[in-house]
């Protein structure tokens, strides 16, 4: 560990690679294209957006709130994520620790016994440890100290690692603040998926209700001889068959209550929703402010960001191989051949210093892979964030167009629904009155029942437009 109060410099290397003939490859570094189209909208200039307003403030409705709550603080995913938070936030603190001093305390024992016929032997035979006192024939070797070790960072390769470090925990951060925005929109997409299926299990119930009724009627008139018998099995058959789809829909409301438990992270059990008022729910107006904010806003844009600067750095750290290392490795301690000695002061005491200069002259491959490697993770980090980019707008413009339509959608359904109900009634009386087939009555009824399945349908996903341009935008994750 020491030698007997001494103190050695050793420079290894060649101080002329330091700045030329490091053999480094070309760097090919692409610069990322952020720019986006000026407008969603031509007359869309608004600066507001809503992104920025909390998903507890977006949404209305208390039950899918407390939900999104639950979901939020107990989703599996989310905790997962919270754990990979951790270990990068660890990673900046291991990469700082890397450019400090390191000290460390070491204690040794040995002997050993040298050949006769070497230098070593000769000069033990000729000399005396103390004067009348020759070197045993097995000499000892006791030692104990502080050793110091530290590589100067002359080219900030240790400094930038901890830089790249701090970059991917930030990037992690907004995967986490990512993966909460789909959750919140997952959970109301399951909510209100439920809240239609209980819609349409009561307009199938009212539906029911109705052919019942005809049946009855149909049964009656054929007492007096003013109906048939094919009449009433037609009938019977067009209500067993809507009773069958009864249970189809309560299975489809168990399944999106088991996926929103799922989302919970907990055990299938009922959900409680406010289904009453479904159909007189409006959509909220999203504004969607102006296309730069997507930058600002959301979080998987903001992650290819911050992944695609540490690639850069990475860059850098792989470039700092090329060059030399310097590092200094000092000691002080205590070191003897006995170990009644070995404490003596000022006899024992021993101290080292020792400098390396270490650059890489022949068989670099591995150092030439490991710089090409990170220039191709930085040109490929560069298109993921573009992509991003592109993949923003894109998500944000074809909900605009989809609000847009489903709303001119749903009021041209909704007139539709209006004349079938008026047609049942139209029919009903004219089959009373002899003027009308049986079957108007049950294709009638039929059509009016696919209509409102359909206006259902469409509220849902009108709200569902809503939720996702709400999600486009990066909103929900605050």
């Amino acid at each position: 560990m020491f030698k007997n109060k001494t103190y050695q410099l050793v420079l290894l290397g060649v101080a002329g690679l330091m700045l030329h003939g490091c053999g480094i490859p070309d760097l090919a570094v692409k610069k990322p294209d952020s720019q986006l189209p000026d407008s969603f909208k031509p007359a869309l200039t608004q600066k507001t957006n809503t992104a920025k307003i909390q998903w507890k403030t977006f949404f209305d409705d208390p039950n899918l709130l407390s939900l999104i709550d639950t979901a939020v603080a107990n989703n599996k995913e989310v905790n997962i994520m919270l754990q990979r938070i951790s270990v990068a936030q660890n990673e900046i603190q291991a990469r700082r620790g890397e450019y400090l001093p390191f000290v460390n305390f070491g204690a040794g024992a040995g002997g050993d016994k040298t050949a006769d016929f070497t230098r070593n032997g000769a000069v033990e035979d000729n000399l005396n440890i103390k004067p009348g006192q020759a070197f045993p024939t097995f000499l000892g070797d006791y030692q104990f100290g502080l050793i110091s070790t530290w590589e100067v960072d002359i080219w900030k390769k240790l400094r930038n690692a901890t830089k790249v470090a701090m970059l991917e925990y930030m990037a992690s951060i907004e995967g986490k603040n990512f993966l909460v925005t789909n959750l919140v929109a997952e959970v109301a997409h399951s909510y209100y998926e439920l809240v239609a299926l209980d819609n349409q299990l009561e307009n199938l119930e009212q539906n029911i209700a109705i052919q019942k009724n005809g049946l009855e009627v149909v049964k009656e008139l054929q007492m007096y001889a003013r109906s048939t018998t094919l009449a009433v099995k037609r009938y019977d058959a067009e209500v067993t068959k809507n009773q069958s789809k009864r249970y189809e829909i309560k299975q489809q409301i168990i399944e999106a209550e088991n996926r929103i438990n799922f989302l919970l992270g907990r055990t299938p059990q009922p959900i409680k929703r406010t289904s009453a008022g479904f159909m007189d729910i409006k959509p909220k107006m999203v504004d969607a402010g102006i296309p730069s904010q997507l930058l600002q806003n959301r979080p998987d844009i903001r992650q290819a960001e911050l992944e695609m600067s540490a690639a850069d750095l990475n860059i850098q750290v792989a470039r700092a191989n090329f060059y030399p290392s310097f590092a200094i490795k000092a000691g002080v301690g205590f070191q003897a051949f006995d170990l009644k000695y070995l404490i003596n002061t000022p006899e024992s005491l021993a101290a080292m210093v020792v400098g390396d200069l270490v650059a890489p002259v022949i068989n670099k491959n591995a150092i030439i892979a490991q710089y090409k490697n990170a220039n191709a993770q930085q040109i490929q980090a560069a298109f993921e964030y573009e992509q991003s980019i592109v993949k923003a707008y894109a998500e944000v413009a074809n909900q605009l167009a989809n609000i847009d339509n489903l709303g001119n959608n749903y009021q041209l359904k909704k007139k539709q629904v209006d004349y079938l109900v008026q047609s049942i009634d139209i029919s009903s009386q004219l089959f009373k009155s002899a003027r009308a087939d049986y079957l108007d009555i049950l294709l009638t009824q039929r059509d009016a029942l696919d209509a409102k399945k359909e206006l259902i349908e469409t509220k849902q996903k009108q709200i569902i437009a809503m939720v996702d341009l709400y999600k486009s935008l990066g909103g929900g994750w605050q």
